[in-house]
């Protein structure tokens, strides 16, 4: 079984929640560990954030697409803002374990929205739309199994 779902939402504060939640059912019905989709759902509600306060003027929206294949789900996030204004550093394209981002000062109220996602999942790339206006955020992990929950092997079969 795969599952792949597509959203596209308003810059508004109660698209976040919307997000987290269907992606949360969508990891629970495809059984995975609870603390693998926790992980994933605080990295969605990053970005869906991000796009709602820095994705462009208010009349524009932001889109969300998460799929789930095998063992991995990918996550993409893209509005139409601005985009990034420098280029992302070649580190955010590596492995998690190799990046060298630190968060930003403790008494920051912003800036610690790519620390997060890049410290709960295991693969992310940020960059510009090309050809357009906005940014794009994608995530990767790899799943775990809540015990009892189908292997992976039976999810690749049922699709």
């Amino acid at each position: 079984m795969s599952i792949w779902w597509s959203l596209h939402l308003r810059r508004e504060a109660a698209s976040v929640p919307l997000a987290r939640r269907l992606l949360v059912g969508a990891m629970e019905t495809a059984g995975v560990d609870p603390e693998t989709a926790y992980d994933l759902a605080v990295a969605l509600s990053e970005a869906c954030a991000n796009a709602v306060e820095h994705g462009g003027d208010s009349s524009t929206g932001y889109r969300v697409t998460a799929r789930i294949e095998g063992d991995t789900c990918r996550i993409e996030v893209i509005d139409s803002g601005p985009g990034f204004t420098k280029r992302p550093r070649p580190c955010e394209r590596r492995p998690a374990h190799r990046r060298k981002r630190t968060p930003a000062a403790v008494h920051d109220e912003h800036g610690r929205g790519l620390f997060l996602i890049e410290s709960l999942t295991d693969n992310v790339r940020v960059r510009n739309r090309p050809g357009h206006r906005g940014a794009v955020v994608s995530f990767d992990k790899i799943l775990k199994w809540r015990e009892g929950g189908p292997p992976p092997a039976a999810l690749l079969r049922a699709s």
